[in-house]
C-alpha cells in the first residue's frame, strides 16, 4: 500500500498536467517515454560506434538524437523541481507538445537519411532502426499525453453546479 502511494506521488510530480487521480494511462505514457529514451540512446550509440559512409547524414542523426535527449531531460527537470509553477507565462503543455512534434519530424528525417546511407553496415542499420522505433514511440507518447492532459482537463469543467444555472453551464 505504501509502495502504491509512493508511485502515485512520483507520477504526480513528473506529470503535473493531468487530473489528480493518476490512471494506468499516465503510467503507460511514462513507460513509453522511458522506452523512447532508451531507443534514442541505443540508436545514438550504434551510429557513433560504426564506420560511417556519409559524414553529414550520421552527424545530423547524432545531433537530432542528442538534442531530443537533452530536451527530454530539461522537461523532466522542469517537472521534478516544479519550475512550471514559477514560470506561469509559458504554456508548458504546449511547449512540450511542440518539442515532441518538432523532435519527431526531425528524428523521422534523420532516420530516413541514415537508413538510405547505411549500405548494409549493421551498426548503421541498427541505429536507423532504433531511430524509426523512437519515432513511433514519440508519436504514441504525444497522442497519449495529449489525450490525458487536454481531453481530460477540458471535460472536467463540463458540469453544472446547480440545476437552476443551466444557462451558465459551459
Amino acid at each position: 500500500m505504501a509502495h502504491r502511494a509512493a508511485v502515485q506521488r512520483l507520477i504526480r510530480s513528473v506529470v503535473p498536467f493531468c487530473c489528480a487521480d493518476p490512471s494506468s494511462t499516465i503510467v503507460n505514457t511514462l513507460n513509453v517515454l522511458f522506452v523512447f529514451q532508451i531507443s534514442l540512446l541505443i540508436g545514438f550509440i550504434s551510429v557513433n560506434n560504426s564506420q560511417w559512409t556519409d559524414y553529414s547524414a550520421y552527424s545530423f542523426f547524432q545531433i537530432v538524437t542528442m538534442c531530443d535527449l537533452v530536451m527530454i531531460l530539461f522537461f523532466y527537470i522542469m517537472h521534478i523541481f516544479r519550475v512550471y509553477r514559477k514560470l506561469t507565462c509559458v504554456s508548458w503543455p504546449l511547449a512540450e507538445f511542440l518539442h515532441y512534434l518538432i523532435g519527431t519530424i526531425l528524428l523521422l528525417i534523420g532516420s530516413i537519411v541514415a537508413a538510405s546511407k547505411s549500405y548494409n553496415i549493421t551498426g548503421l542499420v541498427a541505429g536507423a532502426t532504433f531511430g524509426f522505433l523512437a519515432t513511433i514511440l514519440c508519436v504514441i507518447s504525444m497522442w497519449s499525453s495529449y489525450k490525458v492532459s487536454c481531453i481530460t482537463q477540458s471535460t472536467m469543467f463540463n458540469f453544472c453546479p446547480l440545476p437552476s444555472d443551466d444557462a451558465f453551464c459551459v
